[in-house]
């Protein structure tokens, strides 16, 4: 339904009846014209009864102020020109703004959408209507006056009251367009930020929560170089009206373009809850599809930033979404909540991230090397661990300035920074008979980097360090972006005798065919299965079997 609603110029035409005839003649002629609009322009049934409701409201309304002044046209008594004077003017502008009042009214609650006011376009649309509406009823004096006298000339006003009309009807549309996309139906971009504003204000007045969750359909960008823009429209369609399903009430789903689309919460019980609806979206979503009978499953990935806990403005909230969402299409998560340690665009993180950069040019960042002991209490090896003393915050968490050296393109800086300072390090230790490998972390941007495993070899051969000397430690997600450019270069390391670890095995998400193709020496269990190893049966067995299949 359209939010604007209204019956165009059939408003001076009943307005004309009421001051003439009274209020029946009136609502049977604004019933008439109702009926007649919604037919002609394919109304939906509720559409009509709804501004045939508000019309009568508006028409009593106008029928109370006559009343209030003596005045009680009908068809046998009926309120002729001939009995206007000058004085009966005001009585005719109080009519007119009782009626105009009502039903501009009715439209704005009716329509508005909840719990707020309307959007900007919308209010803006709303009150031209209102301002053509009062040049319309201006017109129905001279209709009564033409009714009387002169009644064969009442058809000459058709042609200009419906022209009125088509050309009100246009702009309605084109402000329409304003708000919705024009290919799904759903709210746009524009009209999203405008209700999530609306929401945050009702959301702390009351003191709850809103949450926005932004859903990205992965690889859909193969749908349409596969099988077509026009097939990739359809599939749109289908995910639109999925979504639509799939909300919870009060929720509302609008597209932000392309495969991109936002599901507003405007009350959201908990982060927790929120995630839930995210993650039930996603499932939605990860059904089968049918395409012309052939069936396709997408994934999606959905990001989730809540007010006022990760944003206090719309267009914050919608940056942070968007940030937790490409988290999870990065890492294959399917949902990510916002967290301000992984975003590198803070005002915090972007002055850390200058720090970072000096602290490394200026060699104030650290390698501590942490023994690897063996079951019989040899030494099997170190491990390099990367630190950082910030000379005002003091010691900045690894997890921290490493996730924002790998946001910024600043990770091969470090990288190439701990690669050096340990092999130095490494050069010294067997120089002095101390012949223990070091291993080092890197990261999957690095091993995607061309020309990786020569840079590795040509800095062993600076520091004459043998190839054996060094470990390199991955991680399963160095799989998900480049499977066979991953392969190829830790291929290239280990054909220059650099040893292979898997870190964090048993979290990522690769399958076993993948994981076969990486030529890894040593696996490293994840902690979370290991801590409880003496006490938890099931991550006991999990500890076994990967023994076994290592």
């Amino acid at each position: 339904d359209r939010w604007w609603g209204g019956t165009g110029s059939g408003a001076a035409l009943t307005f004309a009846v009421l001051v003439l005839y009274g209020w029946v003649p009136a609502v049977m002629v604004s019933l008439a014209v109702v009926v007649l609009v919604g037919m002609a322009r394919r109304h939906r049934w509720r559409q009509g009864v709804l501004h045939g409701a508000i019309d009568v409201l508006g028409i009593g309304a106008g029928a109370v102020v006559l009343a209030a002044f003596g005045r009680v046209p009908s068809v046998e008594a009926p309120w002729t020109p001939g009995d206007w004077t000058v004085a009966t003017a005001p009585e005719f502008v109080l009519v007119a703004a009782g009626y105009l009042l009502v039903t501009r009214a009715l439209l704005w609650y009716v329509h508005a959408p909840r719990p707020s006011g309307l959007p900007t376009v919308a209010r803006t649309a709303l009150a031209r209507h209102g301002l053509v509406a009062v040049a319309l009823l201006g017109i129905a004096p001279l209709l009564c006056v033409v009714a009387v006298a002169l009644p064969v000339l009442l058809p000459l006003f058709a042609i200009p009251l419906i022209a009125l009309d088509s050309t009100l009807w246009i702009a309605r549309a084109r402000a329409e367009e304003q708000l919705r996309d024009p290919l799904t139906g759903l709210p746009n971009r524009q009209w999203l930020l405008e209700r999530t504003w609306a929401a945050l204000d009702d959301a702390e007045r009351i003191g709850a929560r809103s949450a926005l969750i932004l859903i990205d359909l992965d690889r859909f960008r193969s749908v349409n170089d596969t099988l077509g823009h026009l097939a990739g429209d359809r599939l749109l369609l289908q995910i639109a009206d999925r979504l639509r399903a799939a909300l919870p009430r009060g929720a509302e789903v609008a597209r932000l373009g392309g495969d991109e689309f936002a599901v507003l919460l405007p009350v959201a019980d908990s982060t927790t809850s929120a995630t839930r609806v995210a993650r039930g979206l996603v499932s939605a979503l990860g059904s089968p599809l049918d395409l012309d009978g052939l069936t396709l499953v997408l994934e999606a990935s959905a990001g989730l930033a809540v007010f006022p806990d990760h944003a206090l403005d719309a267009e914050g909230l919608l940056r942070r979404a968007d940030v937790a969402m490409y988290q999870a299409k990065r890492d294959r998560t399917g949902v990510e909540v916002y967290e301000s340690k992984r975003d590198s665009n803070t005002p915090d993180r972007l002055g850390l991230l200058g720090d970072l950069r000096r602290a490394l040019d200026a060699c104030e960042v650290e390698l501590h090397y942490q023994p690897k002991v063996r079951f019989d209490g040899q030494v099997a090896g170190l491990e390099a661990l990367v630190r950082w003393v910030h000379p005002e915050r003091g010691k900045v968490p690894p997890d921290e300035f490493i996730a924002i050296a790998e946001s910024s393109g600043l990770m091969p800086v470090l990288t190439e920074y701990v690669l050096e300072t340990a092999l130095a390090q490494v050069a010294r230790w067997r120089a002095q008979g101390l012949r223990v490998p070091v291993a080092v972390n890197v990261s999957p941007r690095d091993v995607h980097t061309p020309g990786f495993a020569g840079s590795v070899a040509a800095r062993l051969a600076r520091h004459g360090v043998p190839a054996g000397a060094l470990q390199l430690e991955i991680t399963e997600h160095v799989l998900l972006e480049d499977p066979q450019r991953a392969a190829d270069t830790l291929a290239g390391l280990t054909g220059h005798g650099v040893k292979m670890s898997l870190d964090d095995f048993g979290t990522g998400y690769s399958s076993l065919v993948h994981l076969r193709r990486l030529p890894v020496s040593e696996l490293k269990i994840d902690r979370s299965f290991v801590a409880r190893l003496a006490v938890d049966n099931e991550d006991a067995e999990i500890v076994r079997c990967t023994v076994d299949l290592a």
